[in-house]
C-alpha cells in the first residue's frame, strides 16, 4: 500500500472524478446529439449507433494494455499521456467531415480513454486500504455524476444553437485540468511486469471485435448469415483464448481470477445487467427527437431527472449496502431496473412528459446504486498482482457490455422497423419490453452471492 502526504489522499480522488467527468460528459453529449450530426453527415439518425459503438468497443479492446502499461511504466506518466491522446481524439472528432470519419476519430478517443479512468480507478484502488475502498469510491464519483445532468441539457443547446462540433472541442479545456491535477497529485506506482501477452491480446480483441460485428450483420436484411458466420468465428476464438491463458504463465486474463467467488459472479453479474440497460440512454434521446419531435434541448433537459437521482443517492449507497447486503441489494435492484425499463413502453405521446420526471428519476438512483455496488464487490477480494488484471478485466467488461448492449438495442430496433415493417413507436416499445425483460432476467443472476460477501468493504 502506497503512503500518501495529506494532500494526495484527500485530493487524490478528484483525479479519477475528472477522469470519469470527461468520459460520461462525452457519452451523454452525444446521445442527445445524434440526429443533428446524422442530419450533418448525411446519415439516418437510427443507423448512428457506430459513433458510440466504435469508442466503447476501442475502451474494451485497449483496457488491458493499460494496466501493463500502468504498472511498467508508472500510473502518473500513463495517465497524463492518456489525457492527451483522448484530446487529439477529441480534435479529430470535431473535424469530421464524414460518419467514416467521426467513427475513426472516436477510435483515438478510445485508446486514450482506454488509458484515462481505468488508471485513475486502478491508483485509487493501490492507494487506499479495503476498508475505505467503498466510502472514497463513492466519494470520487460523485463530483463526476454531474456529467450526465450536464451534458444530455448542454449537448442539446450546442446543436442547437451553435454546431455539433463543440461537443467535442469543450473536452478540451478539461483536459488541461486534469493534466494539472494529475501531475500534482498522482503518486507513480509500479509493479513488477512481463512481457504483454500479446497473442491473448490479439485473441481477446478480434472476439470482442466479432461478436460487435455479429450484432450488426445480424440486424441487416441479407447479411445474417454473414452474422452468425462472426458469431460462431468470435466463440471459437474466445475458445483458443481460454486454451491459451490455461498455458501461459502470464496470460491478458489470467484465468485464476474466476477461482474468486465474488469476482466471478460480479464479473458475470455485470456483464448481463449492463446488456439490458445500457440500450436506454441510447434510444431514449432517439424516441424523443425522431419520434415525438423534441427539440435537442428539450430532451435533454427530460433526460435530466436520471442523473438527478444518480446524484440522491449516492451519499446513501454504502449505508443501504450495510443494512441490506450485497446480495440483496444486487438481486432486488437489478429486478426493479428491470421494470422500469417496462414502465418506458407506456411512453405514447409527447404529452406525456410530466408523468415520467419521477420514472427517470428513480431509474438514475437504481443504476447509480447498482454500478457501485457491482464495481466494489467485484474487485473487493482481489490482492497484489490481481488487482491489476482484474481491475482492467472488469473495465474491459463494463464497455463490452455497453457495445453489446447498444449494438443489440439498435439491431431489435432496426430488425422489427426494416423486416417486421413495424411503425417506429411500435418498434421502440417492443425493444424496451426485450431490454426490461433481460434486465429483470439478470438479476436472477446475483443470487450466487452470498448474504455475508461483502462486509469487509465498508
Amino acid at each position: 500500500m502506497v503512503t500518501l502526504t495529506p494532500t494526495q489522499e484527500k485530493y487524490l480522488p478528484y483525479v479519477l472524478a475528472v477522469a470519469l467527468f470527461m468520459q460520461i460528459l462525452d457519452a451523454t453529449i452525444l446521445n442527445t446529439s445524434l440526429p443533428q450530426m446524422a442530419q450533418a453527415l448525411g446519415e439516418s439518425p437510427l443507423k448512428m449507433q457506430w459513433a458510440v459503438i466504435s469508442y466503447a468497443l476501442t475502451l474494451a479492446i485497449f483496457i488491458p494494455i493499460s494496466g501493463f502499461l500502468a504498472d511498467k511504466y508508472g500510473t502518473r506518466r500513463v495517465f497524463l499521456s492518456a489525457i492527451i491522446i483522448f484530446c487529439i481524439g477529441s480534435l479529430l472528432c470535431a473535424a469530421s467531415p464524414t460518419l467514416d470519419f467521426l467513427i475513426g476519430s472516436r477510435i483515438i478517443q478510445g485508446i486514450g480513454g482506454a488509458m484515462m479512468t481505468p488508471v485513475a480507478r486502478l491508483i485509487l484502488v493501490k492507494s487506499y486500504p479495503r476498508n475505505k475502498l467503498l466510502t472514497v469510491m463513492n466519494f470520487a464519483v460523485i463530483p463526476a455524476l454531474v456529467a450526465p445532468l450536464v451534458g444530455p441539457v448542454l449537448g442539446g443547446y450546442i446543436v442547437q444553437y451553435t454546431s455539433w462540433h463543440w461537443i467535442f472541442l469543450i473536452n478540451i479545456p478539461m483536459g488541461l485540468v486534469g493534466f494539472i491535477l494529475g501531475k500534482k497529485m498522482v503518486p507513480a506506482l509500479f509493479e513488477d511486469t512481463k512481457r504483454l501477452d500479446w497473442t491473448g491480446f490479439l485473441l481477446f480483441a478480434a472476439a470482442a471485435c466479432g461478436f460487435t460485428m455479429a450484432v450488426e450483420f445480424g440486424s441487416q436484411t441479407g447479411r445474417g448469415f454473414y452474422g452468425l458466420l462472426m458469431g460462431l468465428g468470435a466463440s471459437i476464438l474466445i475458445g483458443a483464448y481460454v486454451w491459451h491463458a490455461k498455458r501461459r504463465a502470464m496470460p491478458l486474463f489470467p484465468l485464476s481470477l474466476f477461482d474468486i467467488r465474488t469476482f466471478r459472479v460480479g464479473i458475470t453479474g455485470n456483464l448481463f445487467t449492463r446488456l439490458g440497460i445500457s440500450a436506454v440512454p441510447f434510444l431514449l434521446p432517439l424516441l424523443l427527437q425522431v419520434v415525438f419531435e423534441y427539440s435537442p434541448s428539450q430532451a435533454g433537459w427530460l433526460l435530466a431527472p436520471i442523473a438527478v437521482g444518480a446524484i440522491g443517492v449516492k451519499p446513501f449507497v454504502s449505508k443501504i449496502i450495510q443494512r441490506f447486503s450485497y446480495r440483496k441489494v444486487l438481486v432486488y435492484n437489478t429486478l426493479f431496473m428491470g421494470s422500469l425499463i417496462l414502465v418506458l413502453t407506456q411512453f405514447n405521446d409527447a404529452s406525456q412528459w410530466l408523468w415520467f420526471i419521477p420514472i427517470l428519476t428513480v431509474m438514475g438512483a437504481c443504476n447509480s446504486m447498482q454500478f457501485s455496488a457491482m464495481n466494489t464487490i467485484t474487485i473487493g477480494d482481489l490482492e497484489g498482482a490481481q488487482t491489476s488484471s482484474g481491475n482492467s478485466l472488469m473495465a474491459v467488461n463494463q464497455q463490452l457490455a455497453i457495445s453489446f448492449g447498444i449494438a443489440f438495442g439498435a439491431a431489435v430496433l432496426n430488425i422489427l422497423r426494416e423486416q417486421f415493417e413495424m411503425d417506429t413507436l411500435t418498434a421502440f416499445h417492443i425493444t424496451y419490453w426485450i431490454m426490461g425483460v433481460l434486465t429483470i432476467l439478470s438479476g436472477l443472476y446475483f443470487l450466487r452471492l452470498k448474504p455475508e460477501d461483502g462486509r469487509g468493504l465498508y
